[in-house]
């Protein structure tokens, strides 16, 4: 077996809420392979989304170790932590106002990490053509966010999430906001696109049956892997 991707020991996660802490992981222990298709369940409160963000470098672990494609996030820097979000992990959200700029076109949206990397050249253009191509909105790149149904704005999202070329792709609840039929058409495209790039894809859902669509699912509980 290759050497994990991703590497969680005794990882812990406390919260300060006024005078109260609230221990969201606890003792948190996980190993992901490369190009592994992982889903992850469990009840609200479980630690889904704080383990999500946690390898996002979105959130710092309290305690623990966490290593990501060689990275030990506990003890990056701030300047590290922001070029790892920017090229190691990739992320969808459930929210379409959380992914894209409403204002902004399908095109320009997928361009949005290329423009803040300094890339505004025909290549990048071509890049993001490709992308939206890839997940089936090659006739809708000049559309804004309004002008999409809530499925082809996953698409947009999918696509801004690989333009940067992620090793990782971490979806926190993906097809929350979609109905069964979209939903399972836009697992399908993570499933592809997973298959097809030999990317890591990180999934959190609430839903059994899109749980269904990962290679392995783990179910969290009190902060924990049970």
């Amino acid at each position: 077996m290759t050497e994990p991707i991703i590497l969680c020991e005794n990882l812990v996660k406390i919260y300060k809420v006024a005078d109260l802490e609230v221990q969201a992981l606890q003792g948190l222990d996980l190993a992901v392979q490369p190009g592994e298709l992982l889903g992850i369940v469990g009840a609200s409160g479980s630690g889904k989304s704080s383990l999500l963000n946690i390898l996002g470098g979105l959130d710092r672990p309290t305690a623990g170790r966490v290593w990501v494609d060689g990275h030990d996030l506990l003890r990056m820097s701030g300047h590290a932590l922001n070029s790892y979000r920017r090229h190691t992990v990739g992320f969808v959200w459930q929210q379409a106002t959380r992914n894209l700029v409403p204002y902004l076109t399908a095109e320009e949206n997928v361009q949005v990490p290329m423009a803040l990397a300094g890339q505004t050249d025909r290549k990048s253009h071509n890049r993001a053509e490709k992308l939206l191509e890839s997940v089936g909105l090659a006739d809708r790149r000049k559309h804004r966010l309004e002008q999409l149904s809530g499925g082809e704005q996953q698409r947009v999202a999918i696509a801004r999430a690989l333009v940067t070329k992620p090793s990782i792709i971490l979806a926190d609840e993906p097809t929350g906001n979609l109905d069964s039929k979209t939903g399972a058409e836009i697992m399908a495209l993570f499933k592809e696109l997973h298959q097809t790039r030999g990317i890591t894809v990180i999934f959190v859902t609430h839903d059994p049956t899109i749980a269904t669509n990962a290679q392995r699912i783990i179910s969290l509980k009190d902060g924990v892997v049970i």
